[in-house]
C-alpha cells in the first residue's frame, strides 16, 4: 500500500458542545502526517456561532479538506476512499438516529455508514441529557455495528481549573481511541500514597 498521510473524517453536528469538534481540529491541525475531512452541518453552523463566536469559514479553515453536508458524491462516501475513521463531535440525536438505521440521508450519515462498512473506527460524541428510550436504542444500534458512543462527559480526578482543561481531557481521550499521539492532557497513574490512606 503507497504512503499516505493519517486521515481523520470530521464532522459537526448541530448539538451542543461545539467545542469539541472545533478542538479537535486544531490539536490534530498541529500534527505531522495528519490530514482532516470535515463536514460541517447546517445546523452546526448555527451552534458553531453561539457557543464560541465561530464563523463557518473560521472552523473550516482548520481542516485540509471540507465538505458540503449535501454532498453526497464527495469522496469521503465511499469505501475506496482509505480514512483511519471519523469522528462526530458532537453527534445530534438526529444524527445518530440516522446513522443507526442506515439512511446515509446526508454527507454526515453517509459516511458514517462508510466507516462502518469498512470496520474502520466510528465516534459518535453524542450529546443529549436525560436520554430517551429512542436514544438508548440507536446508541446501542451503533455499538452493536461497531460504532464507539462517546458521551463527552467531564472528569474531575485530574482537578481541572476551566472549561478548556475540562475539554482538552475528553479531546485527548477521543484520540486515543485512534492511536494518535499528543500531550493534551495528564495521564493516570493510579492514587498517590497519600491520597490512599
Amino acid at each position: 500500500m503507497p504512503d499516505r498521510p493519517r486521515r481523520l473524517v470530521v464532522a459537526i453536528t448541530g448539538a451542543t458542545g461545539a467545542v469539541y469538534g472545533v478542538r479537535l481540529l486544531q490539536v490534530l491541525k498541529t500534527l505531522p502526517g495528519m490530514e482532516t475531512h470535515l463536514v460541517v452541518s447546517d445546523a452546526a453552523v448555527l451552534t458553531l456561532h453561539q457557543e464560541t463566536g465561530l464563523q463557518r469559514k473560521e472552523v473550516e479553515a482548520l481542516a485540509n479538506v471540507v465538505h458540503k453536508q449535501h454532498n453526497i458524491g464527495a469522496s469521503i462516501a465511499s469505501g475506496s476512499f482509505q480514512s483511519d475513521g471519523m469522528v462526530i463531535a458532537p453527534c445530534s440525536m438526529r444524527t445518530l438516529a440516522s446513522v443507526a438505521h442506515g439512511l446515509s440521508d446526508n454527507l454526515i450519515a453517509r459516511a458514517a455508514d462508510v466507516a462502518l462498512k469498512e470496520r474502520r473506527r466510528l465516534v459518535l460524541m453524542v450529546r443529549e441529557t436525560p436520554f430517551n428510550l429512542a436514544h438508548l436504542r440507536n446508541m446501542t444500534a451503533v455499538t452493536e455495528m461497531g460504532g464507539i458512543v462517546f458521551p463527552p462527559l467531564p472528569s474531575f480526578y485530574h482537578r481541572p481549573q476551566s472549561i478548556a482543561e475540562m475539554v482538552d481531557h475528553t479531546v485527548a481521550r477521543v484520540l486515543d481511541l485512534f492511536g494518535v499521539e499528543h500531550q493534551l492532557a495528564p495521564r493516570w497513574d493510579g492514587l498517590t500514597a497519600t491520597a490512599s490512606k
